[in-house]
């Protein structure tokens, strides 16, 4: 086994080792609004019900179109708009209809009212299911109530962000390891 030279390291920036998610895009919608923002901090809280944890910033438009309508779409983009993703970061949706700005098609919802987007390899329609932490931490708790995905390809090409504006593309997924892996251990 290697054994690493380390040297000390800022806590502030130890996210570029952990994010281990793909970046996605919030689609939200509250009193004839519509919005998209990119995303990079969550993460699988619960399987069944199936949770996931979204921090947004109480500064970003979308956090006060979520947080009053109780839900949005986790759209899950993949690196041929990626692009794309990293410059709906890049505004805000208070200045610009981002749908429109970049030519993203906004696809009804069959659970909620928040759009889905057409051009993302899957959509998780979401309702709040826990609003205790958003106050404290800014931490929505989001149940998804139903999903979209893509037929193929079954493990598509994501974006994943490493900090400090850089970004990671999916690589390959293996299965050498997977006679090692318990999953009565999860």
């Amino acid at each position: 086994m290697k054994a690493y030279i380390k040297k000390d390291f800022p806590p502030s920036n130890v996210r570029r080792f952990l994010e281990p998610g793909p970046i996605v895009l919030v689609s939200s919608a509250w009193k004839g609004e519509q919005n998209i923002m990119t995303l990079g901090w969550h993460m699988i809280m619960e399987f069944t019900p199936s949770l996931i944890g979204c921090y947004i910033w109480d500064e970003n438009y979308s956090y006060k179109m979520i947080k009053e309508s109780k839900e949005c779409v986790i759209n899950v983009p993949t690196v041929e708009i990626a692009s794309t993703v990293v410059k709906i970061g890049n505004c805000s949706g208070a200045e610009v209809n981002k749908f429109e700005k970049f030519k993203l098609t906004a696809l009804p919802g069959k659970k909620v009212s928040a759009p889905l987007i057409k051009e993302c390899f899957a959509n998780f329609e979401c309702k709040l299911a826990d609003a205790s932490l958003i106050s404290k931490y800014n931490l929505f708790v989001l149940e998804v109530v139903k999903a979209h995905v893509a037929i193929s390809p079954k493990f598509p090409k994501t974006l994943h962000y490493r900090g400090d504006g850089l970004f990671m593309i999916a690589g390959p997924t293996v299965k050498k390891y997977r006679k090692l892996f318990k999953p009565d251990y999860l």
